[in-house]
């Protein structure tokens, strides 16, 4: 390994939260710290709170007691840049801002020793531009830390257009030795995360637009059927309503306007009116104390249907027959039909969504009660099941199958008939997204897979997911939407080169 050695200091350059948390993880990993802020007082502000931090989780036997001690007596402010002379890498987290990471990096080349390392942990600012304005920007590299740093595992390392292997390499061993889990990304517009998690965002927001479900119903959903942790309104309060617009519209302008990540206008709306989320206490959510938690609109219950029929033996057909068994319902178990459909309740019948509207796929089947189901991360455990009826479906087959769904124990969200429902149309994007991210060498299958799971906490990697529902299923959900909405949703071509060759990206 060709890590940094634990004697060197490491200095950080910017004493919020981020560089305050950076701090922590370097001290803790046995480095002396230097920490650097232009605000007076600020650095020695930060090492108060971070040795505050640590004796609350040594309190807490969270941390080891002494390692914890230790790591607050390595921490020191800096009052100049010139402090860091000696160190052996020089980590920033400054202002997102080109022109000031590069006259920050520019300073510290005529400081530092030609052996120190430089670090950016810029989330989305490319590190060739930020290198282009040093004299030997071979030994700059990205080290893009997720909030919290002392927490959260994943750590990007970026290399620019002139960055040494050698750096990559030390960036890389240095992080797994403080106890991370990095992955290696070429430096591209939102380098593996920031692009690849563009589509769980961008299509909730579209969902929301598009009238087709509420914040909280849709956030529901994202938890309770896809499994993902926070659904996307609340984890964009969260984040920032603002901080969250400005990183897609800086995606979307750095891919010259693909449609793909469009910014929306209901985000834009809620930052014009202030709304920024959790810190302005209001965003699609009201955060106020004594407010009321959001609820999800849920269908009301109904009666079980007389006739319930499963078809094949897909995961979903298998696992509603398995809830319904558990139960105690009847039910009848059907061969597979040619129409694909998964269970039928009296009149109605029920399809997995394949990208087109339920609407569409009754006037396609010449079935008016055509319903559909929306992907889940286990149908087995899931505990809501989003409903989308076609325009022409009669009301007795909307509550019949409403029925069966609750009699199989799932909350049951209806949903405007829109394709490629929820969870589906959003995996089938994070799928193409992630696809064509390592189609174009950004990064590796299996590092992008980690990257996700790791820095966004997802159930599972995009393509793990792919691999799981098939990628024909992607590209055919793809191709319909597309056939719908446009050229945002067209299928990239790693994906199509997939289909074509029954053969996924390998994914460790």
């Amino acid at each position: 390994m060709a890590t940094l050695d634990s004697q060197r200091a490491v200095a950080v350059i910017g004493a919020g939260t981020m560089g305050a948390g950076i701090a922590q993880v370097a001290a803790m990993a046995g480095h002396p710290v230097i920490l650097y802020d232009t605000r007076e007082g600020a650095a020695a502000q930060a090492i108060a709170g971070i040795g505050k931090t640590l004796q609350t989780l040594a309190s807490r036997q969270k941390v080891d007691s002494a390692q914890a001690a230790r790591a607050v007596a390595a921490l020191k402010p800096a009052q100049t840049l010139a402090d860091l002379a000696d160190c052996g890498l020089v980590v920033e987290a400054i202002v997102e801002r080109l022109d000031a990471k590069a006259q920050l990096f520019a300073a510290l080349e005529d400081i530092v020793s030609p052996a120190c390392l430089l670090a950016t942990n810029t989330s989305s600012i490319p590190v060739t531009a930020i290198g282009a304005a040093l004299k030997h920007p071979g030994r700059l590299g990205g080290m893009h830390f997720f909030n919290p740093a002392p927490r959260l595992p994943l750590v990007e390392i970026i290399s620019g257009l002139d960055t040494r292997p050698d750096t990559a390499q030390c960036l890389f061993d240095t992080a797994f030795a403080w106890g991370k889990s990095p992955v290696r990304a070429r430096s591209t517009p939102g380098f593996i995360v920031n692009r690849v998690a563009r589509p769980f965002y961008g299509e909730g927001l579209r969902l929301l637009q598009e009238q087709a479900v509420d914040a909280a119903t849709l956030d529901y959903i994202a938890r309770a059927c896809g499994g993902f942790r926070m659904g996307p309104c609340e984890l964009t309060d969260l984040i920032g309503q603002d901080v969250n617009a400005a990183v897609s519209r800086s995606v979307w302008a750095a891919f010259h306007h693909a449609p793909r990540f469009e910014p929306s206008l209901v985000q834009q709306e809620l930052v014009d009116g202030g709304r920024l989320g959790r810190k302005a206490g209001r965003g699609f959510f009201d955060y106020a104390d004594g407010a009321p938690a959001p609820a999800p609109s849920l269908a009301a219950s109904q009666p079980r249907p007389d006739v319930i029929a499963l078809f094949g033996g897909s995961p979903l057909a298998q696992a509603l027959g398995s809830r319904l068994r558990a139960a105690g319902v009847p039910f009848q178990a059907c061969a597979e039909r040619g129409d694909g459909r998964v269970a039928q309740a009296d009149e109605a019948l029920l399809y997995l969504t394949d990208g087109r509207s339920a609407t569409q796929r009754a006037h396609d089947l010449g079935q008016p009660a055509t319903l559909l189901l929306d992907l889940s991360l286990d149908p087995a455990t899931a505990r809501c099941m989003p409903l989308a009826a076609a325009r022409q479906c009669p009301p007795a087959a909307v509550a019949a199958a409403t029925g069966l769904l609750q009699a199989a124990g799932l909350d049951v969200a209806p949903i405007r008939d829109v394709p490629g429902m929820v969870v589906m149309r959003t995996v089938a994007m994070l799928a193409n997204e992630a696809l064509d991210t390592v189609s174009q060498g950004v990064c590796s299958a299996a590092d992008v897979d980690q990257a996700m799971r790791l820095g966004v906490n997802y159930p599972l990697g995009p393509l793990a997911w792919c691999a799981r529902i098939g990628a024909d299923t992607v590209g055919t959900v793809l191709t319909h939407l597309h056939a719908a909405y446009g050229e945002r949703y067209l299928p990239c071509a790693a994906l199509k080169s997939s289909i074509y060759s029954g053969i996924p990206l390998h994914v460790a």
